[in-house]
């Protein structure tokens, strides 16, 4: 049996919600069993957010996720709060632009990607979040564009259609670095 607990952390219009939305969807393309549990501040932008995401082979007894096998830490006060939870064994994934400190656990695997700078240096400044999912999904082994364009299809607004390239192009940066 297969299950990963993700927890993706950042603040509100980093595109927290939209990022385990996308990876809920791309799981139920998958046929697999999904929870997604969004929560923000009341401020929503500039407020903290975070978005649990747990896809399985077997039903999903709880939506919760207290010990993430996945981090996704997109500003230093979530990587402060959530790094003791991930799970050993577990991965983190740190946006390394807005995130200066390096962490502190040994039984983890740690990628530091410099989402922010990267989406900003490639005209999309507003998906450093798609291109750290990009990252997650290769070093997941699960990157697979085929199924990537379907939940891009489905989480992405018909007003926004126009953005499903821009997406698959910030997952593709995520992948190569």
């Amino acid at each position: 049996m297969s299950t990963k607990q993700m927890l993706f952390s950042g603040f509100g219009g980093q595109g927290i919600l939209f990022a385990g939305k996308f990876v809920a969807y791309k799981g139920l393309m998958e046929e697999k069993q999904v929870s997604w549990l969004p929560s923000y501040g009341p401020e929503m932008r500039g407020g903290t957010a975070s978005c649990s995401v747990i896809v399985s082979d077997e039903p999903v007894g709880s939506p919760i996720v207290s010990a993430p096998d996945v981090l996704v830490a997109m500003n230093l006060p979530s990587l402060d709060k959530f790094e003791s939870t991930v799970a050993p064994g577990g991965m983190i994934f740190a946006d390394s632009t807005l995130i200066e400190r390096k962490v502190n656990r040994t039984d983890i695997k740690v990628f530091y990607i410099p989402a922010t700078a990267l989406a900003s240096e490639n005209g999309m400044p507003t998906l450093a979040n798609m291109i750290i999912v990009g990252k997650i999904l290769k070093e997941l082994g699960e990157y697979n564009e085929e199924n990537i364009t379907a939940a891009l299809k489905k989480v992405i607004s018909a007003k926004r259609a126009d953005m499903l390239e821009t997406n698959l192009c910030a997952m593709r940066i995520g992948a190569e670095n």
